[in-house]
């Protein structure tokens, strides 16, 4: 049992500004000293690095069907110890589920697996009396749902405030704060920036979260929430150790170094990941794919994280030396971990633009965009993974490879034909994982980045393309 004081934000809807919300509160009760923490509901990196940014501390993915239900509870107390504050914020609408599964998958399912309270973030810009009926709604169709309160988002006015706010106290349901249509302005970067700008160190990235968290600040009643968010029962689960996690393990004697793709502000990874690598026996060191122009030095491996956006393929391609670099590691056998853009950057091209060579496709950016869980089997023995083992990874992409797999591919389920490539210690496909629920892939990485490189006979045309 561990002591957290934790909301999770959620609302009717996506659209509600529960993001901009979430971000806002973390930044706030930093700026007043709080030491906070922020969390994601679902597969979305770009929110948990916002909130990481607001809280000051790793912001984090909790995905029930990423790392499993039983460990949702442990994660938060693993991410948030010795904060006075834990956000979670939920996915889509309160009771949704994008698979399908809204008694596991919804956040009022998490909401139930946290023992949390939630608070509702109402948009009540054309919403009169009627939010009474609303949230009245929303707390009864579930009567195991700790709904604590509602933040009302784009009031009108104050005449609109008062009667939004009676309205609500005869259903007896809090109301702790209440903005103006103009209060959250669209601040934050475009999303199809991804990450970078808070994992490249961005000043627009820091300026617009402290933005946010002085209008939560102006409009929200903190040490009310603070108070709410205090009277959460510990969570009924320690916290998640990467060490525990991992179990024995035989470290090596010499740390080899793990090179992990991400820059000054965090990876492209999720934080787990160089948790678990330094807890193998790793020397996690940051490599900035868009920047810096070699491996860090005594590189034996390398992980580039599923956050990684396509939108930078002219930066990846333009960098060539680290281009050749990461060919070079590859064709000697170290072990590379590529997930999502990071297949792409090792392919031979991507719109027409070269790309590392390491493996023999050519990639194509389309309109549509692939996203979804995956229930996948290991095609192949790698450093990933067994043959045959079962995984579920999330996939969000919009190019697609030509050809699909490799000889060896990575990965095949249901509904698909193969996926990835497999060549050497190369594992690389869209397919991401959260090494929380897979923390054996972290034993293997490092014991094949400790060991003697592979020597697999495999061709190779100049530039590391295998032929």
């Amino acid at each position: 049992m561990t002591v957290v004081p934790r909301l999770v934000l959620s609302a009717p809807s996506s659209g509600h500004g529960k993001n901009a919300l979430a971000i806002g509160l973390l930044a706030a009760l930093a700026e007043r000293g709080v030491d906070v923490a922020g969390f994601k509901l679902g597969p979305d990196h770009v929110d948990a690095a916002y909130l990481g940014l607001a809280s000051g501390r790793p912001g984090r993915v909790i995905d029930p069907r990423l790392v499993g239900v039983d460990r949702l509870a442990p994660l938060v107390a693993h991410g948030a110890e010795g904060a006075g504050l834990a956000v979670v914020q939920g996915s889509m609408g309160l009771y949704d589920s994008v698979g399908g599964r809204p008694e596991q998958e919804s956040t009022a399912a998490a909401a139930a697996a946290l023992r949390s309270p939630v608070v509702l973030v109402v948009d009540v810009a054309a919403m009169g009396q009627s939010v009474a009926a609303l949230v009245h709604g929303f707390r009864s169709y579930d009567e195991q749902l700790w709904l604590g309160g509602v933040i009302l988002n784009r009031v009108a006015s104050s005449r609109h405030e008062a009667m939004l706010r009676e309205a609500l106290d005869d259903v007896n349901v809090p109301v702790y704060g209440a903005l103006r249509r103009q209060d959250l302005p669209a601040v934050l970067p475009s999303r199809r920036h991804g990450v970078v700008p808070v994992v490249g160190g961005s000043a627009d990235a820091a300026r617009a979260v402290r933005r946010l968290g002085e209008a939560v600040a102006a409009t929200v009643d903190l040490e009310r929430l603070l108070g709410l968010a205090r009277s959460a029962p510990p969570l009924p689960a320690s916290a998640w150790s990467p060490e525990e996690a991992l179990g024995p393990v035989t470290v090596p004697a010499d740390r080899p170094l793990v090179a992990l793709a991400g820059g000054p502000g965090g990876s492209f990874s999720h934080p787990e990941t160089a948790e678990l690598l330094r807890a193998a026996g790793a020397e996690v060191v940051t490599v900035d794919p868009l920047r810096d122009e070699a491996l860090p030095a005594g590189t034996r491996a390398l992980v580039v994280g599923g956050a990684l956006p396509e939108a930078y393929a002219d930066e990846l391609s333009g960098n060539r030396r680290l281009c050749i670099a990461v060919a070079e590691l590859a064709r000697t056998g170290r072990p590379v971990i590529a997930e999502g853009t990071g297949l792409l950057w090792l392919a031979r091209e991507l719109d027409g633009l070269p790309m590392c060579g390491v493996l023999d496709a050519v990639g194509v950016s389309r309109d549509g965009l692939v996203v979804g869980y995956r229930e996948a089997t290991a095609q192949t023995d790698s450093v990933v993974a067994a043959q045959g083992t079962v995984l579920v990874g999330h996939k969000e992409h919009r190019a697609v490879l030509t050809p699909r797999a490799g000889q060896r591919p990575a990965w095949s389920w249901d509904g698909g034909t193969p996926e990835g490539f497999v060549w050497r210690n190369v594992h690389a496909s869209q397919l991401t994982l959260h090494w929380a629920g897979h923390p054996e892939t972290a034993a293997r990485l490092v014991a094949a980045a400790a060991a003697d490189p592979a020597t697999e006979a495999v061709p190779v045309e100049p530039g590391g393309v295998p032929a």
